[in-house]
Protein backbone atom coordinates (compact mmCIF):
# COMPACT_ATOMS: atom_id res chain seq x y z
CA UNK A 1 0.00 0.00 0.00
CA UNK A 2 1.50 3.32 -1.06
CA UNK A 3 1.61 6.49 1.04
CA UNK A 4 -1.28 8.96 0.98
CA UNK A 5 0.16 12.33 -0.10
CA UNK A 6 -3.04 14.41 -0.20
CA UNK A 7 -6.78 14.25 0.37
CA UNK A 8 -9.73 15.98 -1.30
CA UNK A 9 -12.99 15.48 0.61
CA UNK A 10 -13.08 11.67 1.03
CA UNK A 11 -10.80 10.96 -1.95
CA UNK A 12 -7.20 10.02 -1.11
CA UNK A 13 -4.37 10.84 -3.51
CA UNK A 14 -1.65 8.23 -3.15
CA UNK A 15 2.00 8.22 -4.11
CA UNK A 16 1.19 5.69 -6.85
CA UNK A 17 -1.40 8.12 -8.28
CA UNK A 18 1.30 10.79 -8.54
CA UNK A 19 3.64 8.36 -10.32
CA UNK A 20 0.87 7.47 -12.79
CA UNK A 21 0.07 11.15 -13.39
CA UNK A 22 3.74 11.87 -14.16
CA UNK A 23 3.90 8.91 -16.56
CA UNK A 24 0.82 10.18 -18.39
CA UNK A 25 2.16 13.70 -18.96
CA UNK A 26 5.20 12.28 -20.78
CA UNK A 27 8.95 12.33 -20.05
CA UNK A 28 9.72 15.72 -21.60
CA UNK A 29 7.13 17.57 -19.50
CA UNK A 30 7.85 15.43 -16.43
CA UNK A 31 11.49 16.55 -16.46
CA UNK A 32 10.32 20.00 -15.33
CA UNK A 33 8.88 18.54 -12.12
CA UNK A 34 11.70 16.36 -10.76
CA UNK A 35 12.40 18.45 -7.65
CA UNK A 36 10.46 18.27 -4.37
CA UNK A 37 8.83 21.59 -5.28
CA UNK A 38 7.94 20.19 -8.69
CA UNK A 39 6.28 17.13 -7.14
CA UNK A 40 4.31 19.45 -4.86
CA UNK A 41 3.13 21.37 -7.95
CA UNK A 42 2.00 18.08 -9.53
CA UNK A 43 0.06 17.13 -6.38
CA UNK A 44 -1.62 20.55 -6.30
CA UNK A 45 -2.68 20.13 -9.93
CA UNK A 46 -4.13 16.70 -9.08
CA UNK A 47 -6.07 18.32 -6.22
CA UNK A 48 -7.35 21.01 -8.60
CA UNK A 49 -8.56 18.38 -11.05
CA UNK A 50 -10.24 16.35 -8.29
CA UNK A 51 -12.02 19.47 -7.00
CA UNK A 52 -13.24 20.20 -10.53
CA UNK A 53 -14.49 16.61 -10.86
CA UNK A 54 -16.37 16.76 -7.56
CA UNK A 55 -18.00 20.04 -8.58
CA UNK A 56 -18.98 18.59 -11.98
CA UNK A 57 -20.66 15.62 -10.29
CA UNK A 58 -22.35 17.87 -7.74
CA UNK A 59 -23.85 19.91 -10.59
CA UNK A 60 -24.79 16.72 -12.51
CA UNK A 61 -22.75 17.66 -15.58
CA UNK A 62 -22.46 13.94 -16.32
CA UNK A 63 -26.22 13.86 -16.95
CA UNK A 64 -26.17 16.56 -19.63
CA UNK A 65 -26.85 15.42 -23.19
CA UNK A 66 -23.80 17.21 -24.57
CA UNK A 67 -21.58 15.28 -22.15
CA UNK A 68 -23.22 11.97 -23.10
CA UNK A 69 -22.48 12.64 -26.79
CA UNK A 70 -18.82 13.36 -25.99
CA UNK A 71 -18.65 10.30 -23.72
CA UNK A 72 -20.10 7.97 -26.36
CA UNK A 73 -17.71 9.33 -28.98
CA UNK A 74 -14.75 8.84 -26.62
CA UNK A 75 -15.83 5.29 -25.73
CA UNK A 76 -16.22 4.43 -29.42
CA UNK A 77 -12.72 5.69 -30.19
CA UNK A 78 -11.24 3.80 -27.25
CA UNK A 79 -13.01 0.62 -28.34
CA UNK A 80 -11.76 0.99 -31.94
CA UNK A 81 -8.20 1.47 -30.72
CA UNK A 82 -8.55 -1.48 -28.34
CA UNK A 83 -9.88 -3.74 -31.12
CA UNK A 84 -7.00 -2.67 -33.36
CA UNK A 85 -4.42 -3.34 -30.64
CA UNK A 86 -5.98 -6.77 -29.98
CA UNK A 87 -5.35 -7.72 -33.60
CA UNK A 88 -1.74 -6.50 -33.49
CA UNK A 89 -1.00 -8.12 -30.13
CA UNK A 90 -2.29 -11.47 -31.34
CA UNK A 91 0.50 -11.62 -33.92
CA UNK A 92 3.93 -13.06 -33.22
CA UNK A 93 6.86 -14.07 -35.40
CA UNK A 94 9.06 -17.09 -34.82
CA UNK A 95 12.85 -17.10 -35.15
CA UNK A 96 12.43 -19.16 -38.31
CA UNK A 97 10.11 -16.53 -39.82
CA UNK A 98 12.55 -13.76 -38.94
CA UNK A 99 15.47 -15.59 -40.56
CA UNK A 100 13.41 -16.33 -43.68
CA UNK A 101 12.36 -12.67 -43.95
CA UNK A 102 16.01 -11.69 -43.68
CA UNK A 103 17.06 -14.09 -46.44
CA UNK A 104 14.21 -12.95 -48.70
CA UNK A 105 14.90 -9.24 -48.11
CA UNK A 106 18.62 -9.15 -47.42
CA UNK A 107 19.12 -6.15 -49.71
CA UNK A 108 16.86 -4.03 -47.50
CA UNK A 109 19.08 -4.54 -44.47
CA UNK A 110 22.47 -4.64 -46.18
CA UNK A 111 24.13 -1.34 -45.33
CA UNK A 112 27.71 -0.36 -45.99
CA UNK A 113 29.14 0.54 -42.60
CA UNK A 114 32.37 2.23 -41.55
CA UNK A 115 34.09 2.41 -38.19
CA UNK A 116 36.34 5.45 -37.93
CA UNK A 117 38.20 7.72 -35.56
CA UNK A 118 39.04 11.37 -36.19
CA UNK A 119 40.86 14.41 -34.93
CA UNK A 120 39.08 17.74 -35.41
CA UNK A 121 40.95 21.07 -35.41
CA UNK A 122 40.18 24.56 -36.68
CA UNK A 123 42.95 25.01 -39.25
CA UNK A 124 44.53 23.03 -42.07
CA UNK A 125 47.99 24.03 -40.86
CA UNK A 126 47.33 22.53 -37.43
CA UNK A 127 45.90 19.38 -39.02
CA UNK A 128 49.02 18.93 -41.14
CA UNK A 129 51.26 19.34 -38.09
CA UNK A 130 49.32 16.64 -36.23
CA UNK A 131 49.36 14.33 -39.25
CA UNK A 132 53.15 14.68 -39.38
CA UNK A 133 53.44 13.77 -35.68
CA UNK A 134 51.38 10.63 -36.31
CA UNK A 135 53.54 9.69 -39.30
CA UNK A 136 56.59 10.08 -37.06
CA UNK A 137 55.21 7.57 -34.56
CA UNK A 138 52.65 9.29 -32.33
CA UNK A 139 49.63 7.10 -31.60
CA UNK A 140 46.45 8.36 -33.35
CA UNK A 141 44.37 7.98 -30.16
CA UNK A 142 46.93 9.94 -28.15
CA UNK A 143 46.96 12.74 -30.73
CA UNK A 144 43.16 12.85 -30.65
CA UNK A 145 43.11 13.18 -26.87
CA UNK A 146 45.69 15.99 -27.00
CA UNK A 147 44.50 18.04 -29.95
CA UNK A 148 40.93 17.23 -31.05
CA UNK A 149 38.12 19.70 -30.29
CA UNK A 150 35.46 16.99 -30.74
CA UNK A 151 33.99 15.33 -27.60
CA UNK A 152 35.12 12.01 -29.10
CA UNK A 153 38.65 13.00 -28.01
CA UNK A 154 37.96 11.33 -24.65
CA UNK A 155 37.62 8.01 -26.50
CA UNK A 156 40.76 8.57 -28.56
CA UNK A 157 38.73 10.06 -31.39
CA UNK A 158 36.60 6.95 -31.91
CA UNK A 159 33.25 7.61 -33.58
CA UNK A 160 32.11 4.00 -33.64
CA UNK A 161 30.25 2.41 -36.53
CA UNK A 162 28.07 4.47 -38.87
CA UNK A 163 26.24 3.93 -42.19
CA UNK A 164 26.28 6.10 -45.29
CA UNK A 165 24.21 9.20 -44.74
CA UNK A 166 25.10 9.61 -41.07
CA UNK A 167 28.00 12.04 -41.56
CA UNK A 168 28.44 15.24 -43.56
CA UNK A 169 29.22 14.43 -47.25
CA UNK A 170 32.89 15.48 -47.24
CA UNK A 171 33.65 13.30 -44.21
CA UNK A 172 31.57 10.37 -45.43
CA UNK A 173 32.98 10.32 -48.95
CA UNK A 174 36.53 10.24 -47.64
CA UNK A 175 35.89 7.65 -44.92
CA UNK A 176 34.18 5.18 -47.26
CA UNK A 177 36.89 5.56 -49.91
CA UNK A 178 39.72 4.64 -47.53
CA UNK A 179 41.37 1.32 -46.76
CA UNK A 180 41.29 -0.17 -43.27
CA UNK A 181 44.02 1.32 -41.10
CA UNK A 182 44.58 4.25 -43.48
CA UNK A 183 44.93 7.79 -42.11
CA UNK A 184 43.69 10.60 -44.32
CA UNK A 185 45.06 13.98 -45.28
CA UNK A 186 43.11 16.87 -43.67
CA UNK A 187 39.47 16.89 -44.78
CA UNK A 188 37.59 20.19 -44.62
CA UNK A 189 33.94 20.27 -43.49
CA UNK A 190 31.66 22.88 -41.94
CA UNK A 191 33.07 21.88 -38.53
CA UNK A 192 36.74 22.39 -39.33
CA UNK A 193 39.55 20.10 -40.50
CA UNK A 194 39.46 16.37 -39.81
CA UNK A 195 42.19 13.77 -39.84
CA UNK A 196 40.34 10.49 -40.34
CA UNK A 197 41.49 7.00 -39.47
CA UNK A 198 39.42 4.15 -40.92
CA UNK A 199 39.33 1.34 -38.38
CA UNK A 200 37.14 -1.04 -40.36
CA UNK A 201 34.57 -1.18 -43.13
CA UNK A 202 31.68 -3.62 -43.57
CA UNK A 203 30.85 -5.01 -47.00
CA UNK A 204 27.03 -4.97 -47.36
CA UNK A 205 27.29 -8.26 -49.23
CA UNK A 206 28.67 -9.90 -46.09
CA UNK A 207 26.02 -8.63 -43.70
CA UNK A 208 25.67 -10.61 -40.47
CA UNK A 209 22.13 -11.64 -39.49
CA UNK A 210 22.73 -11.18 -35.75
CA UNK A 211 23.81 -7.55 -36.27
CA UNK A 212 20.43 -6.61 -37.77
CA UNK A 213 18.20 -9.22 -36.11
CA UNK A 214 16.11 -6.72 -34.11
CA UNK A 215 15.47 -4.53 -37.16
CA UNK A 216 14.51 -7.59 -39.20
CA UNK A 217 12.20 -8.86 -36.46
CA UNK A 218 10.45 -5.48 -36.15
CA UNK A 219 9.87 -5.27 -39.90
CA UNK A 220 8.74 -8.90 -40.21
CA UNK A 221 6.31 -8.37 -37.32
CA UNK A 222 4.97 -5.15 -38.84
CA UNK A 223 4.28 -6.87 -42.17
CA UNK A 224 2.58 -9.82 -40.48
CA UNK A 225 0.46 -7.49 -38.32
CA UNK A 226 -0.63 -5.55 -41.39
CA UNK A 227 -1.63 -8.80 -43.09
CA UNK A 228 -3.62 -9.86 -40.00
CA UNK A 229 -5.40 -6.49 -39.93
CA UNK A 230 -6.34 -6.65 -43.61
CA UNK A 231 -7.47 -10.27 -43.24
CA UNK A 232 -9.72 -9.29 -40.32
CA UNK A 233 -11.26 -6.44 -42.32
CA UNK A 234 -11.82 -8.74 -45.28
CA UNK A 235 -13.64 -11.25 -43.06
CA UNK A 236 -15.99 -8.50 -41.84
CA UNK A 237 -16.98 -7.17 -45.26
CA UNK A 238 -19.82 -9.66 -45.65
CA UNK A 239 -20.94 -9.22 -42.04
CA UNK A 240 -21.22 -5.44 -42.11
CA UNK A 241 -22.14 -4.11 -45.53
CA UNK A 242 -20.64 -0.76 -46.45
CA UNK A 243 -20.94 1.65 -49.37
CA UNK A 244 -19.27 4.89 -50.43
CA UNK A 245 -21.55 7.46 -52.07
CA UNK A 246 -19.08 8.96 -54.54
CA UNK A 247 -21.60 11.47 -55.87
CA UNK A 248 -21.69 13.05 -52.43
CA UNK A 249 -17.93 13.50 -52.20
Amino acid sequence: MTKVVAKVADKEIKESDVVQFIEEIGPQVAMQFQSAEGIKTIIQEMINQEVLLLDAKENKLDEEEEFKVVLNHTVDNLLKNYAFSKILNSVTVSDEEVEKYFEDNKGTFAKEMANASHILVDSEEKANEIKKEIEEGKEFAQAAMEYSSCPSKDAGGELGEFPRGAMVPEFENKAFSMEEGEISEPVKTQFGYHIIKLNSKTDPNNINFESVKQDVKSEALRIKQQEAYLKKLDSLKDVYKSEIFEESI
